[in-house]
């Protein structure tokens, strides 16, 4: 009998296929969604089932008792089966008649007193299951049993999306387009149902619940097996830093990686195992020190950070020497003045509340005249509109245009609505802390080699990076085409890796094309990584002389043709053959076993002589 009930609980609500250890931890996912919703009902729809069951009751009953005389003048009563059978079609309005015989005066009487006992018992059943239909506890239960049902189900590697605002929109459709599944909770109801407006591949799992909440972070797939990585997305640190200690208290073996501009909230955050921080004000002040250095380097960078499909960026040149004048004094203000400063330029601040540890900083509202008078903008060579507002940052750099066209204008962006406004200013910088941690999570997540390349490119020196970026502009143009990783495996390169045994090949013989080989492929070798761990060897655009060896992982960049022909290479043992030593090998298995049968004859013939 345990083992039916067994079968039954899970078809009816899934098996439970975590590991033994995450059964025992999260304790608070152990009730089904499916018993909040039974119980749900049960309370809501007790007392109209009872009335309705006990008008049934009644009219069966007397029904029953009356007397009646069949057609030769006998004496009978209904039975309580036929009662029941003449109640049942009469309250749902079929109308099969009057049976077994005609009724007498006193059964027509009750049928009629029944009528209307049964129409109102009906519509007041009906009214109460309309009404718990329409009820928002209901439907929160409803709701959160299929998103349940959905994240039991997925059986490939997903990411947890902890918030989704402008920065979850934009790695949503990055992720959906590489074919990578990915589960939403927001504490935002509109926010969950704008995800129905987003033209998704996959169908996305999503439950509008509290991210702070540990056991809807269990629903929403904390404790599911195929659980690969957490997102912490809201605009709010503390947030972050919940689902932080959530996930390294619940599941310490998951990358999780959060947004966050508190330092003292970054701080907290790293006392919970050892997660990935973005910091979209850091990493502006970070890459307009780079754009100070080079200006190349920062190029590639920004345009391998956008990911595939994204347009070349323009190289920014900010002025290296000089003063720069900055209005705002916020958390992104000190973080740029900071850069600025370690770069040796001089930076004037204005602010309303001013700083007293900053004799620099003018006290008062950018916007006005006279303040502007002060900071002097005729002679700075650059001015950052900096404050939390996209009207005002909008009003200052116009205005510090109109006063000295020379300078260099950047400007802070607050709201996705306000992006044609910024982009028709046709500032040269622009801080969208929304895309910067859109475009650095993909860089970590989408493949780990893009990631560690990004980190190598300031340390290669500007020359390299113009190079870098000519031949990916050759090979995509002007549009990033694709970015992907090939790993020199049995599974995934079982014909290049079996002549890899035999020794090295050559990068250079392996990237031609299957149907001539004296056609290079359109493909940019961006980094080959050697070995694994701590120990890996990372080898930068490495030439067509570099020796591959077994195992390595390649980061190329091309052109989704050239992909699937490096591909046919790499799987198709005729097309390796072929394009590493302009050999013709058959392509089935039929004609190979002849051609050695041939050679192996050939053989015999010549030993013979």
């Amino acid at each position: 009998m345990s083992n039916v009930l067994q079968i039954f609980w899970k078809q009816m609500f899934g098996e439970d296929d975590r590991p033994p250890r995450l059964r025992r931890r999260i304790r608070i996912d152990d009730e089904p969604a499916a018993t909040n919703t039974i119980f749900i009902v049960m309370r809501r729809m007790r007392a109209p089932l009872i009335i309705l069951i006990v008008i049934f009751s009644i009219t069966v009953f007397v029904m029953s008792l009356i007397p009646a005389t069949d057609p030769e003048g006998r004496p009978y009563h209904m039975s309580i089966f036929e009662s029941l059978y003449f109640m049942s079609y009469t309250a749902s309005t079929i109308g099969y008649g009057e049976l077994p015989y005609p009724f007498n005066a006193n059964q027509r009487m009750w049928a009629t007193i029944s009528i209307y006992l049964l129409v109102i018992g009906w519509a007041y059943a009906i009214g109460s299951l309309l009404t718990l239909i329409q009820d928002r506890t209901f439907r929160q239960a409803l709701s959160l049993q299929r998103f349940r049902r959905k994240v039991r189900r997925l059986r490939e590697p997903f990411l947890l999306f902890a918030g989704y605002g402008q920065t979850g929109e934009l790695l949503g459709k990055a992720f959906d387009s590489m074919g990578q599944q990915f589960v939403v909770i927001d504490a935002k109801a509109e926010r969950i149902d704008s995800l129905d407006l987003v033209a998704y591949h996959a169908d996305v799992p999503a439950l509008a619940g509290d991210v702070r909440n540990p056991h809807h972070l269990a629903i929403a797939g904390l404790d599911n097996p195929y659980c690969s990585g957490v997102l912490a997305l809201t605009s709010d640190d503390e947030v972050n830093l919940h689902v932080i200690m959530a996930a390294a208290l619940l599941r310490p073996e998951l990358p999780v990686i959060a947004r966050v501009v508190s330092p003292t909230i970054e701080y907290r955050m790293n006392a919970f195992g050892n997660p990935s921080l973005v910091n979209p004000f850091d990493r502006f002040g970070d890459h307009l020190r780079l754009a100070l250095r080079a200006p190349a380097s920062y190029q590639l960078l920004t345009w391998l950070e956008s990911g595939p499909g994204s347009d070349r960026p323009r190289r920014a040149r900010p002025p290296t020497k000089g003063r720069w004048v900055l209005a705002g004094y916020g958390r992104f203000g000190r973080e740029l003045v900071k850069d600025l400063r370690d770069e040796g330029l001089s930076v004037t601040v204005i602010d309303p509340l001013g700083h007293p540890d900053d004799p620099a900083v003018i006290v008062g509202d950018a916007s006005e005249p006279s303040v502007l008078k002060q900071a002097d903008l005729a002679t700075a060579v650059g001015f950052v509109a900096g404050t939390d507002n996209d009207t005002t940052n909008l009003s200052l750099a116009a205005t510090a245009r109109r006063v000295n066209p020379r300078l260099f204008l950047a400007a802070r962006q607050n709201l996705q609505v306000s992006a044609p406004l910024f982009r028709a200013m046709d500032l040269d910088s622009l801080l969208v802390p929304t895309e910067v941690v859109a475009h650095e999570m993909y860089a970590q997540l989408s493949t780990p080699l893009l990631w560690r390349f990004v980190q190598e490119i300031p340390a290669m020196g500007d020359e390299w990076a113009a190079r870098t970026m000519e031949r990916i502009t050759g090979s995509c143009g002007r549009r990033l085409q694709e970015l992907w990783k090939e790993r020199l495996r049995p599974a995934e390169a079982p014909a290049l890796r079996r002549r890899l045994l035999d020794g090295p090949v050559r990068l250079g013989d392996v990237l031609r094309d299957p149907d001539d080989r004296t056609t290079r492929l359109d493909i940019v070798p961006l980094l080959v990584q050697r070995g694994s761990g701590p120990d890996a060897q990372s080898h930068l655009t490495p030439d067509d002389d570099f020796l591959l060896e077994p195992d390595d992982e390649l980061l190329l960049a091309g052109r989704t043709t050239d992909r699937h022909a490096l591909e046919t290479i790499l799987f198709d043992d005729a097309a390796c053959e072929y394009v590493l030593y302009d050999r013709h090998m058959p392509s089935s298995w039929v004609w190979r076993a002849l051609a050695r049968r041939t050679r192996s004859g050939d053989k015999g013939r010549v030993g013979a002589v």
